[in-house]
């Protein structure tokens, strides 16, 4: 069978699981190495492109007749997130900034309140010239409909390169995210709602903790979510915010929870994220797609 016969991403209407399905192969794929991708994203999704790849971020670029994918690779083991804490949980609060220098500019339109996590827009500042002039290029010779994703922090990277590459003039027609982070604050969360409105589809395991990061104490979190949030998984599965607020129980002292994280909170709720990893998976995500487990 072509599978360029068979591509669900021709459809322009809403959203569907046929949509989250095809990206959740193409976020998995983008685990590959370059050569393997290109092949399996040929075969499996008839898609043909390169792996762009700078230090620790790499994002495949693919087309087809009807469409340009953009699919930004998580941590760069798939089945560990280690090295990636202090963003998460022990720096969250010194990540939260206004952006400065090239991207800062291109960020700017989000307003004056918006600030966005550090570490996030470093890594796309990374790898983003080699990426703006494939994905320029691509889009130069046919203009097709956008699709940009990823899987836990390539979830981030794909809102914030969505954003620029808006900016950029090339638009975007979905960005559909699984197990990703949050971004930034309030105010960056509503900057992207006018910006892409019911374009963003963020899919969450209902095990899965890493939605529910960056967090910057036990009281209150500056962070926020963009919409729209699709759960997937059984309703029986114990849900990530109890289980964070268990461990960080658990875990808390007096100064953890009347300031800032306290060391050993952190410990404790990274203990449980690591142990609820295979809900964060990507290859739990697609086959909860398969499945038809949405709620």
């Amino acid at each position: 069978m072509n599978p360029l016969s068979t591509c669900p991403l021709d459809s322009l209407g809403k959203h569907t699981r046929q949509h989250a399905r095809f990206l959740a192969t193409a976020c998995e794929l983008a685990y590959l190495s370059p050569d393997e991708a290109a092949e399996q994203f040929r075969r499996q999704l008839g898609l043909t492109g390169i792996m762009v790849s700078v230090d620790n971020t790499q994002a495949f670029v693919g087309e087809s007749d009807a469409a340009i994918v953009v699919a930004f690779r998580g941590s760069q083991s798939p089945t560990s997130i280690d090295g990636v804490k202090d963003w998460l949980l022990t720096n969250a609060r010194n990540f939260l900034v206004v952006p400065e220098g090239r991207i800062g500019t291109d960020f700017a339109a989000a307003g004056v309140g918006a600030r966005f996590h550090r570490g996030f827009m470093e890594a796309l500042a990374e790898i983003w010239a080699s990426l703006y002039d494939r994905v320029d290029d691509v889009f130069g010779q046919k203009e097709r409909p956008v699709w940009v994703t990823g899987h836990s922090l390539g979830g981030a990277l794909a809102l914030l390169c969505a954003w620029r590459m808006h900016r950029h003039f090339i638009p975007i027609h979905q960005v559909v995210t699984f197990g990703a982070p949050m971004i930034g604050n309030q105010a960056a969360a509503d900057a992207f709602a006018r910006e892409f409105p019911n374009q963003i589809f963020r899919y969450v395991d209902a095990g899965d903790l890493v939605p529910k990061l960056p967090m910057m104490s036990l009281l209150s979190n500056d962070y926020n979510h963009c919409q729209t949030e699709v759960l997937v998984g059984k309703s029986t599965l114990v849900k990530a915010a109890e289980v964070i607020a268990n461990a960080a129980t658990s875990g808390a002292t007096a100064a953890g929870i009347d300031s800032v994280l306290d060391p050993a909170v952190a410990d404790a709720i990274w203990n449980e994220l690591s142990k609820g990893m295979p809900s964060h998976l990507m290859n739990n995500y697609l086959s909860r797609l398969t499945d038809g487990e949405i709620a």
